[in-house]
């Protein structure tokens, strides 16, 4: 397995960086239809898990500006909040008057129920359309397919931008917290943080998150892809640093300018097979040295090289 991951920033706090929305924009991304023989009452509003209350929203805004690191910036608008219900429906009720709840085609032989659902207590919720539980095991050619299928149908799409840069994964402690905020709640933990007391590498601190107590960090599919990878890119990244600012630069270039690539992959084919490499010719000579100074910068002995007299 083989994958890089280079991050950029969505400039999410453009879009969110006042909240709550107006009301009037949720009828944008958010719908609310009814169906039944009867026009919907308040009892039946009551159990319906679309109500909005103001102030819940107040204080839950609140906690997160107060107890989450990226909402520090949040502004809470007043003005909006106010435009919000204390008790019922934050949107437009779509009402589409039908006898039955139930779809004649998915309906089994021995269903003898007259409608789906519970006629005390809240009512049952379901989720249309595509959620992480659905798409999280499909393949890219699945993921396609059903976005395809999902434009030509004439659905909506939200398109968020980047910046022009990318993100540093040096000295970077909120980049975690903002890639997954889903395991980051508070904003807080991130790598390299500086509530840590002591000395703590990042890949220490990585293996510690992949065994908390609750393995979400285990579980989900995208951190140890993109945490062990980072490693491997601040490994090469280090060593490159290591090679150029060795004395003997220059002339190592010079040899990988004049090396014969033909004798290199030969005598890469014979080290890789653990046979011993004999530099006879002044083609394999030169190989060998080049190969030679490589190992020295990683502090490793070759124990593979015999260069005749």
């Amino acid at each position: 397995m083989r994958a890089n991951a280079v991050a950029f920033a969505s400039p999410m706090i453009k879009v969110y960086d006042i909240l709550p929305p107006p009301i009037d924009e949720l009828d944008e991304v958010l719908a609310f239809i009814y169906t039944g023989p009867n026009n919907p009452t308040p009892d039946d509003f009551e159990r319906t898990p679309l109500l909005v209350r103001r102030n819940k929203i107040a204080i839950a805004l609140n906690w997160l500006k107060l107890n989450h690191a990226d909402y520090i910036d949040l502004e809470i608008s007043e003005r909006n909040l106010q435009q919000y219900p204390e008790h019922g429906i934050s949107v437009v009720v779509d009402y589409r008057r039908t006898e039955t709840n139930k779809e004649p085609e998915s309906t089994a032989v021995h269903d003898m129920e007259e409608e789906e659902g519970t006629e005390t207590g809240k009512c049952s919720f379901t989720v249309h359309g595509i959620t992480g539980a659905e798409y999280i095991d499909k393949t890219a050619k699945q993921l396609k397919a059903i976005a395809l299928k999902h434009l030509n149908s004439g659905g909506k799409v939200l398109a968020i931008g980047q910046s022009k840069d990318p993100i540093t994964i040096y000295d970077n402690p909120q980049l975690y917290p903002m890639m997954l905020p889903w395991l980051f709640p508070y904003g807080l933990g991130g790598i390299g943080n500086s509530n840590i007391k002591g000395r703590l590498s990042d890949i220490a601190h990585k293996r510690h998150l992949l065994m908390y107590y609750d393995k979400r960090f285990q579980r989900d599919p995208h951190f140890p892809l993109i945490a062990f990878n980072h490693e491997q890119i601040k490994e090469s990244t280090t060593a490159g640093y290591l090679l150029a600012e060795k004395s003997k630069f220059d002339q190592i270039s010079q040899r990988l300018m004049d090396i014969n690539t033909a004798v290199l992959n030969e005598m890469a084919r014979k080290i890789e097979k653990g046979e011993t490499v004999k530099a006879e010719t002044d083609d394999e000579i030169l190989c060998l040295r080049v190969l030679q100074f490589i190992e020295d910068s990683f502090f490793i002995r070759p124990c593979w090289l015999e260069q005749s007299d």
